[in-house]
């Protein structure tokens, strides 16, 4: 039969086992918070400066290495989130909400979880490298922002990466269009130097 004393101990050893579960399912449950983007900080996917662009930028801290990646765009966040490697993880992630900062200097006060908020994708707004995903705390924010800009509203779940396409095709032939027009520009100006050479030289004769 235990003793008193054993009984105590087993008392003490449970007592101190499941303080230390209880400690432990704390620190697990635990998110880092987000952080700024500091000037010269590069993003993870493509290395570009992340502030010297507009619209909504994310970051990612890693389930089990706690290190911050940083994306110059949401739509770079989920290029790299929806990678195999990483889509099944618990990793925390942070976007912009867009609703209360402004689009070409977001704030980063108003970083929200990604995985709550809500996007537009294929709106007229663009940020790094192009069309992006506008990120909201509210689908209502996102509603309004759509209604006024263009764009389907979505949910983080739902986001794939045939969705981080939408409005590229138009900002290419956008792009192209540019280029005509810039060649355009360079012929007209080469054809009327040689006419002020030609005109030059008949001038000289």
């Amino acid at each position: 039969m235990p003793t008193p004393l054993t009984k105590w101990l087993i008392a003490a050893l449970t007592a101190i086992t499941l303080a230390g579960c209880s400690n432990g399912e704390q620190q697990t449950a635990a998110k880092p918070d987000p952080v700024h983007f500091d000037s010269g900080d590069e993003c993870h996917v493509c290395g570009m400066v992340i502030t010297n662009f507009p619209g909504p930028k994310g970051q990612a801290f890693t389930e089990r290495q706690q290190h911050t990646r940083k994306f110059c765009s949401t739509k770079d966040m989920f290029a790299w989130f929806l990678q195999p490697e990483n889509e099944n993880r618990d990793h925390t992630l942070y976007v912009h909400n867009m609703a209360e900062t402004h689009w070409d200097h977001p704030d980063d006060t108003h970083l929200i979880d990604a995985r709550e908020a809500w996007y537009v994708v294929g709106s007229e707004r663009t940020g790094a490298m192009g069309p992006t995903l506008a990120s909201f705390e509210t689908e209502s924010e996102a509603t309004d922002f759509a209604a006024e800009y263009g764009g389907q509203v979505i949910g983080f779940a739902d986001i794939t990466l045939e969705h981080l396409n939408a409005g590229m095709a138009m900002h290419g032939m956008e792009g192209m269009d540019g280029m005509h027009d810039m060649h355009n520009q360079e012929d007209a100006g080469i054809r009327s130097g040689q006419m002020t050479d030609n005109h030059s030289s008949h001038n000289v004769h």
